[in-house]
């Protein structure tokens, strides 16, 4: 595995290029949203590369029948191979990565790891890097062999291609940006961030107060700003503990939970401790 390369204090303007046959597929990413005012603004870039266009055959061909046999069609190593090429002359040429330290290639698979909170942090604080969507029955293995650093997954499904997974995980990284939310201190509040010990967010509320007989919690409408840090906390480790207690237990593991908030947990009842039905 390669790691990400953190940009300088200066540039903190990563760059993402993608090899993909549908191209188009990112536009919602750079054209919508949070991630489409941060593109817009300069705080991050999009290059998409379709490596047909690196084909020299009138039928432009990216795929055959896997030898072997068996049903579906494979990725072809050399139109992959020579739009990576372009790909890297493209990001010398801009300067886009330190010398000696090439952008990592990253696959969009069902057989790599799964992407989480630390990834998209990890691509925040990175000059960027090129992702190769999967299509078909998968790539050729030689060319993963040759150029892929690493293998990325959403999570245990499969979908038609990885171009779907890397819009998820290139929104989850540009909103961590620097400038790229309105406050900058919305994403330290988000489920699986460190602020929270890794654990899920609290519940929220807002206007109005009374909504089809149901009320927003006293404590919200105290103004006593530790009671709420403190209802904020606990109500955070319940649904945590409720409907992930994997969390929990990487939290503990990693000594981020407090007296406090162990005593909370001890005190929550069978049915506050487990999703309900």
């Amino acid at each position: 595995m390669s790691e990400l390369a953190v940009a300088g204090p200066s540039s903190r303007r990563p760059r993402f290029d993608v090899i993909t046959l549908f191209p188009d597929f990112f536009g919602p990413l750079t054209g919508s949203g949070v991630s489409g005012r941060a593109h817009a603004r300069g705080l991050w870039r999009l290059q998409a590369w379709n490596p047909r266009d690196f084909t020299h055959d009138v039928h432009r061909t990216v795929d055959d029948r896997p030898y072997g046999g068996g049903p579906g069609m494979v990725m072809l190593a050399q139109p992959l191979e020579s739009a990576l090429h372009g790909v890297r002359a493209s990001r010398d040429e801009a300067g886009a990565d330190a010398p000696g330290t090439p952008a990592p290639v990253i696959l969009l698979a069902p057989t790599g790891r799964r992407y989480a909170q630390p990834q998209a942090q990890a691509l925040a604080e990175s000059s960027g890097a090129i992702f190769v969507c999967g299509r078909y029955e998968g790539v050729d293995q030689r060319f993963i062999d040759r150029h892929v650093t690493d293998e990325w997954s959403l999570g245990d499904f499969v979908l038609s291609g990885g171009e779907p997974a890397l819009l998820a995980m290139l929104d989850a990284a540009v909103r961590l940006l620097p400038g790229a939310l309105n406050h900058g201190d919305s994403a330290r509040q988000d489920s699986f961030d460190a602020a929270l010990s890794g654990l899920l967010d609290c519940p929220h509320y807002s206007r109005p107060e009374q909504w089809l007989g149901e009320s927003v919690p006293e404590v919200l409408l105290s103004g006593h700003h530790q009671r709420i840090q403190a209802w904020r906390r606990q109500q955070s480790l319940r649904l945590t503990a409720q409907r992930r207690p994997d969390l929990i237990a990487a939290a503990r593991a990693a000594g981020r939970l407090s007296r406090a908030d162990e005593a909370h947990l001890a005190a929550l009842s069978p049915d506050e401790g487990s999703e309900p039905n």
